[in-house]
């Protein structure tokens, strides 16, 4: 039950906000924000099983992006979201919130920033997460969490749009991720 209320949750909280459309334009730079959730479920099933990322085509040109800089917490655009999610008392809590800019990496190249890169030490939480771009703009992860001294994994990689949060999910943990572009044009504006 506790499962089907966070899904519900998410569900709602994601839908409540309206997309922004794209201008066309492809920056090269964007920001990424992330927040990681501990659920504590996944009932009795074996959910320590590692599962094999899919998609991307390893051919062609490879090139990897460039962390730009740290996005000061100030700048998150998902702090009042983490912030309804913690006074839900429903168990699902946040472990960890952290954002940074970057360009993204070729199709296929898995090429990314460990979390400790990105978010420093957040406890029992390691792995990678890579923003690639191809026809379209991918965001993914191959995350691990360790609680009570099993450790799960959440492999997954989604084609993203800009202004719109994403949920990746796992029965004991999930993230929410939000990536828009850096706009470009004189300081200030």
């Amino acid at each position: 039950m506790k499962g089907r209320t966070l899904v519900a949750l998410l569900v709602l909280l994601l839908v409540a906000v309206p997309a922004i459309p794209q201008d066309g334009t492809a920056p090269n730079v964007y920001n990424v924000e992330i927040i990681v959730l501990k659920n504590g479920g996944g009932g009795g099933e074996d959910w320590a099983v590692r599962t094999p990322l899919r998609g991307g085509d390893k051919s062609g040109e490879q090139f990897v992006g460039r962390f730009v800089a740290t996005v000061p917490a100030s700048q998150y655009q998902l702090n009042d979201l983490e912030a309804r999610i913690a006074a839900a008392g429903n168990g699902v809590q946040p472990i960890a919130h952290f954002a940074w800019q970057q360009t993204a990496s070729a199709w296929g190249s898995r090429a990314g920033f460990t979390v400790e890169r990105l978010a420093g030490n957040v406890p029992g939480l390691s792995g990678r997460i890579f923003l690639e771009r191809g026809q379209y703009l991918h965001l993914g992860m191959s995350l691990n969490y360790t609680q009570g001294g099993t450790n799960f994994n959440l492999s997954e990689i989604r084609r993203i749009r800009f202004f719109q949060r994403n949920y990746y999910d796992h029965p004991v943990f999930g993230v929410i991720a939000l990536v828009t572009p850096v706009k470009k044009g004189p300081p200030g504006r």
